[in-house]
């Protein structure tokens, strides 16, 4: 042993080392030193850096380690993790399942206490009782025979609790159906006495609906009459304009413009509900329509001291003389005199006119306009919207003119006629 160590190793501490001498040969020909240039560019400068072979081995071993511990801490987080939170589940289902043993156990044993207590007062019965007919004594032993029953029953579930993880207590499901029974016991009680305030509320609100359209109807046959007595001045005249009233009550609900309102909207209420509402409907409808009606309709006189020099219809031309057919009303009126609106409408014209000299025209719908002739001034435009009262021009003797005065025609789709009627209502 010595002459081989003496014939291969210098001394024993060369032995000893050579195995790791041996080691680090084999690591600086994996890793050999090198050696690399940099040139510092602006300063034209160049600096030469060598790497031994154990500054290499050692930044590849950091480099293995790094790898190792993200793979490790990679595997860690997707198998370990899942893991993880499959034990901490089990571990809170075994905390529930503790706590339900626990409360099932103090319910047992309340039970337990009772059951006992009862069981003793009932042997006291049948051992110090000295006068007990033969029907208590089957009473009193069918009363123990059922309370062993119960104690047996007890420490049946009692070792079911410990053996059997998927259990139900008896007493805890008898318990909480008892509190689900008088929650809804309770609820349902509340329920009834909703229901009756409701039932009377509806009451109430089917008396005041009733008063309510009793209320309406009478206040809607009222205006309704009222309207129609006004209307019912110019039905002769409307009459010979070849229309019906009727269609003009319609076309009034479905006219609208900033100066009337909005078209009306009919109201169906369908065969199902009370007739009485679809009646009150129509009654609105109708109430509505003649409203409207009597709103487009020009009624009224465009001066404010009415005194007509001149009717509709023939009468003898003011420059020859011969029968000629009076298209309007002539009002007397000095230059200067306001002539107004007598409904709300559009202005259609305002300027000259042959015959008419200056002259404007107002658009009140449903087919009827005013025309106002021979003026000494237009106060509107074409275009403007005017309201009853509004003065649309002043009194003169322009045109075929023999003084002043207002020529005022009311006309239904271009076609003048009488307007006395109108003008007197």
């Amino acid at each position: 042993m010595i002459n081989f160590i003496t014939r291969h190793f210098t001394s024993l501490w060369a032995l000893i080392t050579a195995p790791f001498r041996a080691l680090w040969r084999f690591i600086t020909r994996i890793f050999p030193p090198r050696e690399f240039t940099v040139m510092d560019t602006p300063r034209g400068n160049v600096y030469t850096y060598n790497q031994s072979s154990f500054w290499r081995f050692t930044k590849f071993c950091a480099k293995v380690g790094l790898f190792t511990w993200a793979a490790w801490s990679t595997y860690v987080f997707v198998y370990h993790r899942p893991l993880l939170q499959h034990r901490t589940q089990q571990l809170e289902q075994a905390r529930a399942l503790h706590t339900r043993q626990m409360t099932d156990l103090q319910t047992y044993l309340s039970k337990y206490n009772e059951l006992t207590k009862n069981l003793n007062v009932i042997d006291d019965k049948i051992l110090n009782t000295k006068k007990l007919s033969d029907s208590e004594k089957e009473d009193l032993m069918k009363s123990r025979a059922k309370t062993s029953g119960e104690l047996d029953f007890l420490q049946t579930r009692i070792t079911e609790m410990f053996e059997n993880d998927e259990y139900t207590a008896e007493y805890t499901k008898l318990s909480e159906l008892s509190a689900e029974y008088e929650l809804t016991r309770a609820e349902n009680e509340e329920l009834k006495r909703r229901n009756n305030q409701l039932a009377e509320n509806m009451f109430a609100i089917s008396e005041a609906d009733a008063q309510i359209i009793d209320s309406v109807s009478k206040l809607a046959s009222d205006k309704i009459e009222e309207l129609r007595a006004k209307l019912k001045k110019v039905s002769s005249t409307v009459a010979t304009l070849g229309v019906n009233q009727n269609t003009l009550i319609a076309n009034a609900n479905k006219y609208s413009s900033p100066l009337v309102g909005a078209a009306f909207s009919p109201i169906d209420f369908g065969a199902e509900l009370d007739p009485k509402y679809q009646k009150l409907a129509d009654s609105l409808e109708l109430w509505s329509g003649l409203s409207k009606l009597t709103t487009i309709l020009p009624f009224g006189a465009p001066v404010k001291s009415v005194r007509v020099t001149s009717n509709f219809g023939m009468r003898k031309d003011p420059f020859t003389g011969q029968p000629k057919r009076h298209r309007g009303i002539d009002f007397a009126g000095k230059i200067g005199t306001e002539l107004m609106a007598v409904a709300p409408g559009r202005v259609v014209s305002a300027g000259e006119r042959v015959g008419y000299g200056t002259t404007v025209e107002i658009d009140h719908g449903l087919g009827f306009t005013t025309l106002y002739g021979h003026l000494s001034q237009i106060t509107v435009s074409r275009g403007d919207w005017v309201r009853p009262g509004t003065v649309v021009g002043l009194g003169g003797s322009t045109g075929r003119s023999t003084g002043p005065h207002l020529h005022y025609e009311i006309r239904y789709k271009g076609v003048p006629f009488d307007p006395t009627k109108f003008v007197k209502e």
